[in-house]
């Protein structure tokens, strides 16, 4: 095992030169073995929150100016911890080849923006994926040695797999709207991606500009899907106390875009269903599904 402690969230251009060699075609991964992970845990051991990066990431994804927490913000600080394990350690995967598929926050409370913290991420659930390997970063948060947020990002690695019949692909249908939904339509602007990136620290190029995106298989530049899923949580301004958000990230939103959000309520549970839809067909770019937990034990 590999620990890492920082007293602070590593900065970008410490590690630049690393993930640029990562992202470079001829790199060492082909060499490495992929049937496993690095056992390597990295640790912020007091993490004190950048107010102004905090102020600049609540504009951008809509949440309100108030002194918690939002609810996807330690993802987003996270990034960097996850950057350089996979420049620092044995990571047997280019960077530059992953998708993020899902992504899964827990808060257990309301968290007070003033706070010390203890952040540890690590590597888990290496499996197979019909289009390639598919893992997980796990994140934790404490608050005097109590848990109070948990985050797992699943990233697929693409890889060549022998020719298959491609299964058909399953759309879930666009819900029809009642009087108790939200419902609203969103205008995505081309720069989004960019100035994503300079308040979140990623700076992958799909999500840069058109020829950065076309130079990696997309026709246009996407909008990041964390910067997506916060945007749907800024909008639900009414969330518990303490919640499970599960996000699938379905298919890329190309900018500029206009898109849908719908959200259902569970009034009995207090449970949000949502989602981000192409307006012209019933294809979703993501589907959320949030989980009040105010009420009994969370389980997996």
């Amino acid at each position: 095992m590999s620990d890492q402690h920082f007293n602070q969230l590593p900065k970008p251009h410490t590690t630049y030169a690393n993930i640029i060699k990562s992202l470079l075609p001829i790199n060492d991964h082909d060499k490495l073995d992929k049937s496993q992970l690095p056992s390597a845990t990295y640790s912020v051991d007091s993490l004190v929150i950048d107010h102004d990066n905090l102020t600049d990431y609540r504009k951008i994804c809509g949440f309100a100016n108030n002194s918690f927490v939002p609810p996807t913000y330690f993802a987003v600080l996270s990034q960097s911890l996850q950057m350089n394990m996979m420049v620092k350690e044995p990571f047997p995967f280019a960077m530059l080849g992953l998708v993020h598929i899902h992504n899964r926050v827990v808060q257990y409370r309301r968290i007070q923006d003033t706070g010390t913290f203890k952040m540890t991420v690590k590597f888990d659930n290496l499996q197979d994926h019909d289009k390639g390997k598919q893992f997980d970063f796990v994140t934790h948060v404490y608050e005097n040695d109590e848990l109070v947020w948990e985050g797992t990002s699943t990233y697929l690695s693409r890889q060549k797999k022998p020719k298959t019949a491609k299964k058909p692909t399953e759309i879930t249908p666009k819900p029809t709207l009642d009087e108790n939904d939200m419902h609203q339509f969103w205008e995505i602007s081309e720069d989004i991606g960019r100035r994503y990136a300079f308040v979140s620290g990623d700076f992958n190029l799909i999500h840069l500009h058109p020829l950065s995106a076309k130079a990696f298989g997309f026709p246009k530049a996407i909008a990041h899907g964390m910067w997506t899923k916060a945007k749907c949580l800024a909008q639900l301004d009414d969330l518990s106390k303490a919640f499970r958000c599960d996000v699938d990230f379905k298919l890329p939103v190309f900018l500029p875009s206009e898109v849908e959000f719908i959200a259902k309520y569970d009034n009995s549970e207090k449970n949000i269903t949502f989602g981000v839809y192409d307006v012209n067909t019933p294809k979703p770019h993501v589907l959320g599904h949030i989980e009040d937990l105010t009420a009994h034990k969370i389980t997996d």
